[in-house]
């Protein structure tokens, strides 16, 4: 067995990212009546909101914002478009989104039998994920998959953020793990899998979305059931 020590990415990957974050912004469209505020397009509030969000997370990753700014501003950015600038709102729009999303538990097709598969094969399984520490665990806990990793790696415990090389260092000294018997599963080229190269480690490119675009990995499937064909 070449490989010993798998990690995994969560969003996107494992976990329904845009079922569970669509969802999660519905109940806080209602349960604060953003409709009365000028929201008054829930699927134009949810588009625009995927745009700022995406800038922010880049600027994040980046080292250009702080998470708790991450956290309200994109709330805020959204509500600005609709010509509604409470900075109150947004704070607490921040709060009870992360609050409410980790209680979805959409996860993509086969994950637990896939997990169920390599677990009784005996590899660790680990998570890295740039998620936020209490919300990626309640996440874990309530998608009923908190139980096949060893450890979870986040941005904020481990104090970098994908794809830099140091919480995959971290990652590997964390877990005993050595780079060779390593590799890193995830569904972002620019993130996951260009990350892992430079940090020496092997991966496999996880295109839920049938990008097209070349991607530089080991090994690359389309459903996360082909990873049984690789392990």
């Amino acid at each position: 067995m070449r490989y010993n020590h798998l990690f995994f990415d969560l969003d996107h990957t494992l976990w329904d990212f845009d079922t569970n974050s669509r969802e999660a912004l519905r109940d806080l469209y209602h349960s604060l009546s953003l409709a009365d505020a000028g929201v008054n397009d829930f699927d134009l509030f949810h588009k625009i909101y995927l745009v700022h969000n995406d800038r922010l997370w880049d600027r994040y990753r980046k080292g250009q914002m702080k998470v708790d700014e991450l956290r309200w501003k994109r709330m805020s950015m959204t509500l600005l478009e609709f010509k509604n600038g409470d900075e109150s709102l947004a704070r607490r729009m921040g709060i009870e989104f992360l609050n409410i999303l980790p209680t979805k538990k959409a996860l993509f097709p086969d994950t637990v039998e896939v997990l169920e598969y390599l677990k009784e094969k005996n590899y660790k399984l680990h998570l890295i994920t740039n998620g936020f520490e209490k919300t990626q665990h309640h996440k874990l806990k309530t998608a009923g998959i908190d139980n096949f990793f060893l450890e979870v790696i986040t941005s904020e415990r481990s104090n970098s953020l994908k794809p830099h090389p140091g919480i995959f260092e971290y990652a590997l000294i964390k877990t005993g793990a050595g780079k060779i018997e390593s590799i890193m599963i995830g569904d972002t080229p620019d993130v996951d899998i260009l990350g892992a190269r430079d940090a020496g480690i092997d991966q496999v490119y996880v295109n839920h979305t049938g990008n097209e675009e070349a991607v530089e990995a080991t090994y690359t499937v389309y459903s996360l059931k082909e990873l049984m064909e690789i392990f």
